[in-house]
């Protein structure tokens, strides 16, 4: 019976033993990232029957475990990624937001101040200090574009570089998680006990790796891990390893793409494809607002010169010339898929730029039909042929054969803003006169009716006048007017009705409606008699001190001529620069809001995986007393069990 006392003293004094050491390493271990309580599982021996009955045989510890709850991990791996993935976007959107709101440094204020300049012309036309300041306010408003589009490619090559560094941080995960799968899987073969740190300092890797990407874990019966990403691919299968990597983009070989590496092929992957984490964000970001931002910058800078530069056209310098020029403006970008298999040559070009919109395009050939889809809102038209105009943009094969599978990209404005220049630097050369002038010839016109000097439409530069242009009233019921030269069509536009008058047709007066021939404008107004004569000729000696042109330059800053994202409507330069600055304004605030109520829901997912498994050192100070006081009382036992063996002895003699 003094042997039993004494394996049954020695048995709870082991398990004193391990008690204390397994608070200790609690302990030691109660700021280690990942770490999860552990606490031992006890049992009472077997008891072993003396006839009388069964007397007990002490304890034994069956097992260490750690107090883990797999369903809060996974909810706190599932916020982490979420989190991330809005912190990324948030990250970026935010540098963006400085940039365009900026009240000194924006593209508004160079706007302003350049639009201020033609106005100021307008006022002095023939003075060259106010004409060199004019350029100089011009080239002040390129470098504003010019700099912020490179700020934003600076942001696009960053993307490049942080989408490199973090597949190559899931790749390592990747590899250690897999490696300790197979430790785990091999120590529980061998002892049927898991190896509950190296399970921790897994866990802990997977809530790294779900920083950088979405992550599922899908537990295996043998205690290894099998790794999901994004939607559903496989990054860890127990001990195996797939890998995620960077290709170029087909249509955009400064685009880098993730791409998923299976054991036989690579395939890139959509932003659709890779939600959550570091990698969604970044890639989220780049879809949905870089892209839009840059493209809505390229539209403004591109309607803003190719408007400019039509109705400069139809100006004439001080040196009687019609107006070159003013803004160099960069052709649309098109890219071939790296996949087609044709030798095809596609060009666009833009033929209206109020009708541009700030969407990239993509031109596909299925082997008899042309689609072309505008990328924005996935509108898809399809044509039997080339070349076709779209959204102010024409499509067409220069050369070459397109097979069927072949695509292109086309993108209008990504690039413009970069690329808009200064053409003209002599101050001489701009066009604020108008090309033409009129006159009513006072001496023999004895009615009252007046004639306004014409403004030139688009297309005037393109045929100008060469001499002069009669008009003479008849008298009747209605009155009309003759043109002589009679080679045009006229005209006529009065209450909002337009009516067209067939070349050589007598046209109908009306005082004060708007006259149109030859891309002129102009109206006569009063009470005309009959005979009385009016006439358009060409600018040529009142060049220097006209102003016409310059009013009309300076009327553009109002006119509604960018298209509006979102509608069919147009509005001005200034207010589609505000719509810029406000939608990224807003999706900023959106980010923000959405972020600190995400990371509200990752803290009190943290918080509760810890009040679970997290250490606390007040109840392990108190195990540390009851593991004490059971090795002190186990002890006393075993002295007592020697005491008894000596008495034993001593009957024995």
């Amino acid at each position: 019976m003094a042997s039993n006392i004494l394996s049954i003293g020695k048995s709870a004094l082991s398990a004193a033993q391990v008690g204390l050491s397994t608070t200790g390493h609690n302990i030691a271990n109660a700021s280690t990232p990942g770490y999860s309580r552990q606490v031992i599982v006890q049992s009472a021996a077997q008891s072993q029957n003396f006839g009388y009955g069964y007397v007990g045989q002490g304890t034994e510890i069956s097992a260490v475990t750690r107090v883990y709850n797999e369903i809060l991990a996974k909810q706190v791996v599932s916020s982490q990624s979420v989190s991330a993935g809005i912190n990324a976007y948030s990250t970026q959107l935010n540098s963006i937001d400085n940039m365009l709101s900026d009240a000194a440094a924006g593209i508004n204020p160079a706007m302003n101040d350049f639009f201020g300049s033609v106005q100021d012309l307008s006022a002095n036309p023939s003075d060259i200090p106010t004409r060199q300041s004019m350029l100089s306010n011009a080239q002040s408003l390129v470098n504003r574009f010019q700099s912020a589009s490179s700020r934003l490619n600076e942001i696009r090559d960053s993307i490049n570089t942080q989408l490199t560094s973090t597949v190559s941080l899931v790749n390592t995960y990747a590899k250690q998680i897999a490696s300790l799968n197979d430790v785990i899987d091999k120590a529980i073969s061998a002892t049927g006990n898991p190896p509950n740190d190296l399970m921790d300092q897994r866990d802990q890797l997977v809530l790294e790796l779900s920083k950088q990407i979405k992550t599922t874990v899908v537990p295996q019966n043998q205690g290894s891990y099998n790794i999901f990403v994004g939607n559903g691919l496989p990054l860890v299968v127990g001990a195996d390893t797939y890998a995620l990597t960077t290709a170029s983009n087909p249509t955009d070989p400064s685009r880098l793409e993730v791409a998923y590496q299976s054991k036989t092929k690579t395939t890139i992957l959509g932003v659709d494809s890779l939600p959550g984490g570091t990698i969604g964000g970044l890639l989220q970001f780049r879809a949905e607002s870089l892209d839009a931002v840059q493209n809505q910058l390229g539209q403004i800078a591109l309607v803003l010169a190719e408007t400019f530069n039509t109705q400069h056209a139809q100006g004439l310098d001080l040196n009687g010339k019609p107006g070159g020029a003013l803004f160099t403006i960069p052709t649309p970008v098109v890219s071939s898929n790296n996949d087609n298999t044709g030798n095809a040559v596609v060009n666009s070009q833009i033929v209206d730029a109020r009708s541009l919109t700030s969407s990239d395009y993509r031109l596909q050939f299925d082997g008899s039909n042309y689609k072309i889809t505008r990328l924005s809102d996935k509108t898809v038209q399809s044509f039997a042929s080339l070349p076709q105009t779209l959204d102010g943009l024409s499509f067409s094969q220069a050369s070459g054969t397109m097979n069927a599978g072949d695509d292109f990209v086309i993108r209008p404005t990504q690039n413009a803003a970069t690329g808009i220049k200064l053409t003209i630097t002599d101050a001489s050369k701009l066009a604020v006169g108008g090309p033409a002038l009129s006159s009513a010839t006072y001496i023999t016109n004895t009615g009252t009716a007046t004639i306004s000097n014409p403004t030139a439409a688009s297309s005037y530069s393109s045929s100008p006048m060469v001499g002069a242009l009669g008009l003479t009233y008849n008298s009747g019921i209605p009155g009309t007017l003759t043109l002589a030269p009679s080679s045009q069509p006229v005209t006529v536009t009065s209450g909002g009705t337009s009516t067209t008058f067939p070349a050589g047709a007598a046209v109908t007066y009306t005082s004060g409606a708007t006259i149109t021939v030859g891309g002129l404008s102009f109206a006569i107004s009063g009470t005309p008699t009959d005979g009385d004569q009016f006439t358009i000729t060409p600018n040529i000696t009142n060049g220097p001190g006209d102003n016409r042109n310059g009013l009309l330059l300076a009327g553009l800053q109002g006119q509604s001529t960018v298209q509006s994202t979102g509608s069919n409507s147009k509005i001005s330069y200034s207010s589609a620069f505000s719509q810029l600055v406000n939608n990224v304004g807003n999706k900023t605030r959106e980010l923000k809001v959405t972020g600190a109520a995400e990371a509200k829901v990752l803290e009190q997912a943290t918080a509760a995986v810890q009040s679970e498994s997290g250490v606390n050192l007040d109840e392990e100070a108190t195990n540390l007393l009851r593991y004490q006081q059971a090795y002190q009382a186990a002890g006393k036992m075993m002295q007592i069990a020697s005491q008894l063996f000596d008495v034993l002895l001593q009957l024995g003699r």
